[in-house]
């Protein structure tokens, strides 16, 4: 699936797709343990304004929680940056930081959690991730005002049932 930023404006798109607008959230909070929490009842609020089910939307405070402490253990970020789209059947999450300390946990130490070391903490979250999430990536990410990809964004995306509408 594209991006939501990449994704073909309506009137590009073909007979029969879904032209449902796309709903978005955006905010940013400080690299902080305790913004962890924040993050997780800000993605309940949007999604219950949505009308996104109650399965879909603890998958996604669970995504959001996993994503965030990834952001602030593994970076000397100041802030944290997050995403929420509802495009169609598609819930998107991304969180993004601003770089430097060990950085955000490659793709590969998340694979080479799922080998069977059940004992390393670090990798669980982004196990968890791939077991949540229909796909997930990581990215270079801009800070902003700037054309420098110093940090990562990391997205999940799953499907999700709206209650209503």
């Amino acid at each position: 699936m594209a991006a939501p930023h990449d994704a073909l404006p309506l009137e590009h798109r073909p007979d029969g797709a879904p032209t449902t607008r796309p709903l978005r959230d955006a905010f940013h909070l400080p690299a902080r343990d305790t913004s962890v929490a924040l993050a997780r009842a800000r993605v309940l609020e949007r999604l219950r304004e949505w009308y996104v089910d109650d399965e879909s939307n603890a998958d996604a405070q669970l995504l959001m929680s996993e994503l965030f402490t990834n952001a602030v253990r593994h970076t000397d970020s100041e802030k944290v940056s997050c995403e929420l789209w509802v495009i169609g059947v598609r819930l998107r999450l991304e969180v993004a930081d601003e770089g430097g300390g060990q950085s955000v946990m490659r793709v590969e130490d998340a694979d080479r959690g799922r080998t069977g070391d059940d004992e390393r903490e670090n990798g669980r979250g982004l196990l968890l991730v791939s077991v949540l999430a229909d796909d997930w990536g990581i990215r270079r990410a801009r800070t902003s005002g700037s054309e420098s990809t110093t940090g990562h964004a990391v997205w999940a995306e799953l499907e999700c049932n709206r209650t209503h509408g």
